[in-house]
């Protein structure tokens, strides 16, 4: 889900038009000496140099467009006093080697179907500004405005349809902006991108399409207050106050803090880094808060702007980790919550143990994987990095990035929830039957890609990326699906609208009367006390360790 990126900054920031020389010399001044007819060299007079501006706008001096998760064109289509439009068009053709029967694809927040053309983002929005009050929106239509709030359960949470009211804009907020003090200060609330995780929700401005799990597993938006302070031309510090990691509500009732710090001392170097906490963003599990760092460098260690052949080359780098931690509780109503730590295994009288020590005689769901005795709370971490190296050539028209990343999440409180009959971030959070969440459930998974940029204009790009994604447990869709059976007899599937109970391989849903999990199978196939009954058997969704795919993409922005 699961912002990112990213190092979007808001339009009132960015200048109209980024300068066209190469960001290796802009903003150096050098100082021919002037020749005499007699061949010896005369000293120059200087100009007098104008005062430097004392409120210069931030990161206006240097060319950006080559930071991995910023927008590369250098000009503004159209601009006016009091709106500079924005429009964007992101279409997809994905194909899965795996080659799921329902064409459903898991454990991505940015590729969803296999074998099919589709709409990823239709995006019309733009900039308000006047007398420094600005507001920004942009539309999201497509995959996104179904896919990304699938990842946030938080809008589950009491009445009112919040994930309607919100999923049809990636970004959506006003505020104000000072000029005269420091070199800007922006007041901005509602929904924004986040910059965690170094992609941008925008795959136009990204080196790949497919990130790697450090910024595909973090949040693409929040929702809240942002203060953005700008000390230097090269400095942005910016504090947050959230309803929660990427949530457009509360999953409980402690908002979320975090903030970036954003330094570009050379026009080569980005640095940034996020941190994010406080919030209790688990839904259902009101007393455990969740710490976050991610931090990112980015450098440009070459650039011949008139090179014939290759022109330019840099490379992102990029480290996270964060852990969950919080006591072991029982409500009044007899819900258990499992503690978990920060810092390894550690003691607490509270806990109850792993629910591998009981599932299979006292529960109705399996947790085949976590093992840890009663009276311990596991540790619930997350660590990870990615590195990209992209290169262009012929005069940028062209560019090609190699990389990739790994991850490991005990507890797998970070991962994307697989589609299996509809699962979503809710529904996995109530009782997940066949891809658990449990405290020190392992998650460790690694991915590679590569990708072709051709760039025939700056609004335009066709791309072409091969992705290899691997996992220490079967994860990604394979040729079976994630879709159950009907009782109709559909070959592809069809949900049955309980993604928190198994499935039987009619489609019939296996209700939690029905005890532990050694009776699912009997209720499926009749047996026992379930005779007289049949269903065909428990159904299982087919999931391998392995994912292949390539994706051709078409991207626009305006």
């Amino acid at each position: 889900m699961n912002l990112s990126a990213q190092t979007i900054e808001a339009a009132a920031n960015q200048p109209a038009t980024v300068p066209a020389s190469s960001a290796s010399d802009a903003g150096h001044t050098y100082k021919i000496p002037a020749l005499d007819l007699s061949g010896q060299a005369a000293a120059a007079t200087p100009a007098a140099a104008p005062p430097p501006d004392p409120h210069a706008p931030a990161f206006a001096d240097w060319d950006w467009t080559w930071l991995n998760g910023n927008p590369r064109n250098k000009d503004v289509a159209f601009d006016s006093k009091f709106f500079t439009p924005e429009i964007r068009a992101d279409i997809t053709y994905t194909y899965d080697f795996n080659k799921p029967i329902d064409d459903s694809m898991s454990g991505s927040s940015e590729l969803f179907r296999s074998d099919e053309i589709q709409v990823e983002q239709l995006g019309l929005g733009g900039d308000f500004h006047l007398d420094h009050a600005h507001v920004r929106f942009m539309t999201q239509f497509g995959m996104y405005s179904t896919a990304t709030v699938r990842n946030d359960p938080s809008y589950s949470k009491g009445q009112w349809d919040i994930a309607d009211a919100d999923r049809y804009f990636s970004e959506m907020y006003g505020g104000y902006q000072i000029t005269n003090v420091m070199h800007g200060i922006n007041l901005d609330a509602g929904i924004f991108m986040s910059y965690v995780g170094l992609f941008s929700y925008y795959n136009f401005d990204n080196w790949a399409y497919q990130p790697s799990y450090v910024s595909s597993n973090t949040p693409w938006f929040f929702e809240g207050i942002r203060i953005q302070l700008f000390p230097t031309t090269h400095l942005k510090i910016e504090p947050w106050i959230i309803n929660g990691w990427q949530s457009y509500g509360s999953s409980n009732s402690r908002k979320g803090l975090g903030g970036q710090i954003k330094w570009t001392p050379y026009s080569w170097m980005n640095v940034i880094t996020n941190n994010y906490g406080l919030g209790h963003d688990d839904f259902t599990i009101p007393n455990r808060s969740r710490l976050h760092t991610d931090n990112s460098l980015e450098i440009k260690y070459f650039d011949k702007p008139a090179a014939t052949g290759i022109d330019k080359m840099a490379f992102s780098l990029t480290l996270d980790a964060g852990c969950e931690f919080g006591p072991s509780l029982t409500s009044a109503a007899g819900w258990y919550q499992q503690g978990v730590s920060c810092h390894g295994n550690t003691k607490d009288k509270n806990s109850l143990g792993s629910a591998a020590q009981f599932a299979a005689t006292n529960t109705y769901y399996a947790d085949t994987a976590a093992k840890f005795a009663p009276g311990v709370n596991p540790k619930q971490s997350f660590i990870g990095w990615m590195l990209y190296n992209r290169l262009w050539w012929s005069k940028d028209h062209n560019g090609l990035t190699i990389g990739g990343g790994q991850i490991n999440n005990p507890g797998r409180y970070l991962v994307l929830a697989p589609a299996i009959n509809g699962e979503t971030a809710t529904s996995a959070a109530l009782g997940a039957p066949y891809f658990t969440g449990n405290p020190s459930d392992p998650f460790v998974a690694w991915d590679s890609s590569i990708t072709y940029d051709f760039m025939p204009k700056q609004w335009f790009t066709w791309r072409l990326e091969y992705d290899y994604r691997h996992a220490n447990v079967p994860y990604w869709s394979g040729h079976g699906g994630s879709t159950p059976p009907s009782a109709l007899g559909s070959p592809t599937g069809v949900n049955n609208g309980s993604p928190s109970l198994f499935a039987c391989m009619d489609g019939t849903p296996v209700p939690t009367s029905v005890g532990t999990y050694t009776s699912v199978p009997s209720y499926c196939a009749g047996n026992g006390a379930f005779a007289g009954s049949p269903h065909g058997g428990l159904w299982q969704p087919d999931q391998r360790r392995d994912e292949q795919l390539i994706d051709v993409d078409l991207m626009v922005k305006f």
